[in-house]
């Protein structure tokens, strides 16, 4: 084996798998071709990055949403539930979901009656793209419902929250703004309790339901499997 290969760095570790693809039922197709022109960002891609974003590459939500308003970013909207509930309600926020998915975002499509102004996605993987993507401090909340818990020993390092990722949200909150987190894990909800009391950005401010978040189609499948719903809000420092 050539030194060349030796060095080759080993393959980033993701929090997330390609599910089913990227083909979309017909419906979330006919969504997607109706909304997305004006919904989805067309972000700049590296080379060879399907779910990556440039680094060099910024959003400015102003010039995004045509407003200056209070912007809500949602990791990981699933098939937007929640955005969608939560875009409609407060009409006076701006919504900004990552999603790897695109059958997820096809989904969220779906089940707007019309194209909501106020909420823009981005096909991506958060994890690497939040590093760069906002300006510091543009978000007055993050939003993480049901990540994927990884639930094997073995793959609790795929785990989204994360000491590394916790830094990263807190670069895209001021003072005062909070990340809400829920989980149908209690192992999950005890390891992100450990990452965020351990990291000297975060404290808690609540268990209680986060205000905007219905019941999800997560949430209802864990407490039919009898497990608790766990909800966190930390506050940035």
């Amino acid at each position: 084996m050539s030194d060349a290969t030796d060095e080759r760095p080993p393959a980033r570790t993701r929090s997330f798998t390609r599910r089913g693809g990227r083909m979309l039922k017909q419906s979330h197709q006919d969504a997607w071709d109706r909304y997305a022109d004006v919904l989805v960002l067309d972000v700049p891609r590296p080379p060879g990055g399907s779910t990556s974003v440039d680094p060099a590459y910024r959003v400015d939500p102003a010039q995004v949403f045509g407003r200056s308003a209070p912007m809500v970013v949602e990791i990981g909207c699933g098939s937007g539930d929640a955005l969608v509930h939560a875009a409609t309600q407060r009409p006076d926020w701006d919504f900004l979901a990552l999603e790897v998915w695109r059958p997820g975002i096809g989904h969220a499509m779906a089940k707007m009656g019309e194209a909501l102004p106020n909420v823009r996605f981005v096909e991506a993987d958060a994890a690497l793209a939040l590093q760069t993507l906002l300006p510091p401090a543009s978000a007055h909340e993050v939003w993480t419902f049901f990540p994927d818990p990884w639930p094997k020993n073995k793959h609790h390092k795929r785990r989204l929250v994360s000491p590394e990722f916790a830094t990263t949200v807190a670069d895209l909150v001021p003072p005062g703004g909070l990340w809400r987190l829920a989980t149908d894990w209690g192992d999950y909800a005890r390891a992100m309790r450990r990452v965020l009391d351990a990291h000297p950005s975060w404290e808690l401010d609540s268990r209680e339901r986060a205000p905007l978040r219905p019941q999800t189609r997560f949430e209802r499948r864990g407490r039919e499997a009898d497990r608790e719903i766990v909800d966190l809000a930390y506050r940035r420092t």
